[in-house]
C-alpha cells in the first residue's frame, strides 16, 4: 500500500488508488500531487520558409487511407483470424464543403486512418477542427474521439490493425492535447502530477512535475487544461515539433510538452530518437471536420511558462 501517494489527496484519491492493480499502482508511485497551472506560450518562432497546405481543397490524392476492423469493438482484442479491411477504402474520408470552404470530413463509423504522403520534421502544424453530430458504436455514449498523429511511420495498420505507429496529439472532447504513444515501441517523456479526478493513470501534464516515460500500463498523460470550445464550433490546434521534442497547443493555450521522442527496434531493442514522420488523422468513432491544415518549417521551439 503506497500510503505516501494518497496522503493529502483526500478520499477520492485513496479510492481511486485502491482500485488499481499492483502493476498500475507501481507505475505511478511517486507522482506528486497535481497543482493547477495557468500556462502561456512565449518566444514563438518565426517560420524559416513558406507554409505548405496539406489539403488541396479538391481531393485526397496526397493521402493514403487504411481501415481497421468492420466491427471496431475488435480493435483492442486478440482475435485470431480477424483481419482489418486494409488500404484503399476511402469512404470514411472525403473532401466536403462546410461553412463556406473545403474541409476534410472524417466519418468515424469505421476506425482507421488517413496518412499524408510526405514526411516532416522541424515544423509548426496548424489546423482547425470541429465535431459533427454523429457518434458510433462502441463509443456512441462516450466523448467525441479522434486524433492527430505525428511522426507516423512503419506499417499501415501496424498498431491494433488500425493505425500507423506514431505520437498522438489526442483530439477527444475534454482531453484535447493529451499525449498517447501509438505503439508500445514508441517512446515519449513528459512531466506530470497526480490528479485523482481523472481516470487511470491519473496523470496530468504539469510544468515542473515528475519526469516520466509514458508507457504501459500508464499509457497516457492528460492535457494540463481544457480550453476547447463547445461542440459545433471550430477549434485551432497548433503543434510545434523540433527534433525529438514537441509542444501541443489548443486555442492558443499550451496544454502539453513532450521530449525524448524515440522508437525502439523490435528486433534489436535499440532505441533511436524519433525526429520525423508523416501526419495522420484517425477515424475513431465520431464525425470530425478538419480545415486549413498547414505545415511551416521552424528552427526553434516556443517556450511554455507559468503565469
Amino acid at each position: 500500500m503506497l500510503v505516501g501517494l494518497c496522503l493529502g489527496l483526500g478520499v477520492a484519491a485513496a479510492s481511486a488508488h485502491a482500485q488499481m492493480s499492483p502493476e498500475q499502482a507501481q507505475a505511478i508511485a511517486g507522482d506528486p500531487a497535481h497543482v493547477p497551472q495557468s500556462l502561456r506560450l512565449v518566444d514563438v518562432p518565426k517560420p524559416t520558409g513558406p507554409a505548405i497546405a496539406l489539403l488541396n481543397g479538391r481531393d485526397l490524392n496526397d493521402w493514403q487511407t487504411w481501415l481497421g476492423y468492420r466491427d471496431p469493438a475488435l480493435t483492442y482484442l486478440d482475435k485470431p483470424g480477424a483481419k482489418p479491411i486494409g488500404a484503399g477504402q476511402g469512404s470514411m474520408f472525403k473532401m466536403v464543403e462546410v461553412d463556406g470552404g473545403p474541409a476534410l470530413y472524417v466519418n468515424g463509423e469505421t476506425w482507421g486512418s488517413i496518412v499524408h504522403n510526405k514526411k516532416f520534421s522541424n515544423y509548426h502544424l496548424r489546423l482547425e477542427y470541429k465535431w459533427g453530430a454523429q457518434r458510433y458504436a462502441p463509443r456512441v455514449d462516450q466523448p467525441h474521439n479522434n486524433g492527430l498523429l505525428y511522426h507516423s511511420g512503419g506499417t499501415p495498420g501496424g498498431v491494433y490493425g488500425t493505425w500507423m505507429p506514431a505520437v498522438e496529439f489526442e483530439i477527444m472532447l475534454g482531453s484535447v492535447g493529451m499525449v498517447v504513444p501509438v505503439g508500445t515501441h514508441i517512446g515519449v517523456r513528459t512531466s506530470v502530477g497526480y490528479d485523482p479526478k481523472i481516470i487511470y493513470p491519473h496523470r496530468r501534464y504539469m510544468v515542473g512535475g515528475r519526469t516520466i516515460d509514458v508507457a504501459q500500463p500508464a499509457w497516457n498523460v492528460e492535457a494540463s487544461t481544457d480550453p476547447e470550445r463547445p461542440v459545433g464550433e471550430w477549434n485551432t490546434v497548433d503543434l510545434y515539433v523540433l527534433g525529438d521534442r514537441a509542444i501541443h497547443v489548443l486555442n492558443g493555450v499550451p496544454v502539453m510538452e513532450v521530449h525524448d521522442l524515440s522508437i525502439r527496434d523490435r528486433k534489436t531493442g535499440k532505441k533511436r530518437p524519433l525526429t520525423s514522420g508523416r501526419i495522420q488523422f484517425q477515424s475513431e468513432g465520431a464525425e470530425t471536420y478538419f480545415r486549413n491544415v498547414t505545415v511551416e518549417p521552424i528552427a526553434a521551439l516556443p517556450r511554455v511558462v507559468k503565469d
